[in-house]
């Protein structure tokens, strides 16, 4: 009697069969001895069959929570349909085990197509992250970086696999990283500058408020939509006001953007207009705004935080959380005085003859270091590795 995984595979095999009709829940969770009996059949199906296959439990990954592919999709990262192994990478989001890292690394390096090696530098950011908030070993988030710092000095890479490495980097307090921001945000590529612009959120380093603010108002969509994201990471309070005004951005992604850091930044008027939107007849805004008022509520320390209309000065224990610029923070108040972008950016140069890498190495002393190090981790995870295995 064949067992449930021979008998998943058998129907897998038979390529007359839509993969939609046959049930995968057996694929999920397998051992490694099954790993190997996956493969056995997956290299015999025809790339188009590999392709539907992997389609589908990426998918249903992503929308039942009982299906973990890890083991089979790892198998997956050696195949030779590059978009399967793009797949692979990005069915992978969630496995944090830091036996992925390597062979991540290797993608990123040694891969033929930009497009699993931008996804490959993308994946490697959620160890970086990791790493820097101490939830994993020092060694394995170093080695990401290290490959993340390799590909950026890279000759020849291409601006899709430059752009998720700046990313991916972005979370580090590296000497060099405010230098690799601004290089991108001066370069002539709108891409790269998009991606500058997401680096500097997600790095939550003051010395970027000026910029964040002033491209709430840029010209292109898709530079206001990152520049709403980044004000909402980085908790800039003097974007209150001209994030209201995004909320009528003919752009309806940029709208939603500024709905969501509304609610990261809060204080008494951006609850006011998140209330509103979640009252109105914008069904998509509407659900944004109830998102977003629970984790303005969530994130308050303070009920006066949130809900005081009369107080809206930053709380001493929420304040290490957001940014401290003085000439950047303001007290929410009931009258909430129109946003002039001038007063914060009437001295920023926009200039790219200007820019010189040198200046920004000028204010680098202004900002601590972030230490990342957690030598209390001790690694007892039971990690597969497929080295050990031939799966030939």
């Amino acid at each position: 009697m064949l067992s449930k995984l021979a008998s998943c595979l058998a129907l897998l095999a038979d390529e007359d069969r839509p993969v939609r009709t046959i049930d995968l829940a057996d694929l999920s969770d397998l051992s490694r001895n099954q790993v190997a009996e996956f493969h056995a059949v997956w290299r015999d199906l025809s790339s188009s069959r590999r392709l539907e296959l992997i389609t589908a439990m990426v998918e249903q990954a992503e929308t039942n929570i009982h299906f973990i592919f890890h083991a089979a999709l790892r198998a997956c990262l050696t195949d030779g349909d590059a978009q399967v192994r793009r797949l692979a990478i990005e069915g992978l989001w969630e496995d944090e085990r830091v036996s992925l890292v390597p062979t991540l690394s290797g993608l990123l390096t040694n891969d033929p197509s930009d497009d699993v090696r931008s996804t490959a530098a993308t994946a490697l950011g959620r160890f970086v992250l990791l790493g820097v908030l101490g939830d994993i070993a020092e060694e394995p988030a170093r080695q990401a970086e290290d490959a993340l710092h390799l590909a950026w000095e890279r000759s020849g890479e291409p601006v899709s696999v430059r752009r998720r490495v700046l990313e991916s980097l972005a979370p580090t307090d590296t000497a060099d990283l405010h230098v690799l921001i601004g290089d991108a945000y001066y370069s002539d590529n709108e891409l790269m500058r998009q991606s500058a612009i997401f680096a500097m959120g997600r790095s939550a380093n003051p010395r970027w408020n000026k910029i964040v603010l002033t491209e709430l108002t840029s010209r292109e969509p898709a530079i206001r939509f990152e520049a709403a994201e980044a004000a909402g990471e980085m908790a800039i309070r003097a974007a209150v006001q001209p994030l209201i005004q995004r909320l009528d951005d003919p752009d309806k992604d940029v709208r939603e953007a500024a709905t969501l850091a509304l609610g990261k930044i809060g204080g008494p008027a951006a609850r006011r207009a998140l209330q509103a939107l979640a009252a109105g007849d914008d069904e998509r805004l509407a659900e944004a705004a109830a998102e977003a008022l629970e984790e303005l509520l969530f994130n308050s320390t303070h009920l006066d935080d949130a809900l005081d209309d009369s107080d809206g000065a930053v709380s001493p224990s929420s304040r290490a959380s957001r940014s401290t610029d003085e000439d950047l923070i303001f007290a929410d108040n009931d009258d909430d005085d129109e946003y002039d972008a001038n007063e914060d950016t009437d001295d920023f140069e926009q200039d790219d003859d200007a820019y010189d890498g040198d200046d920004w190495d000028d204010d680098a002393d202004d900002f601590d270091d972030l230490d990342a190090e957690d030598d209390s981790f001790d690694e007892t995870e039971d990690d597969l590795d497929f080295d050990d295995v031939d799966l030939d």
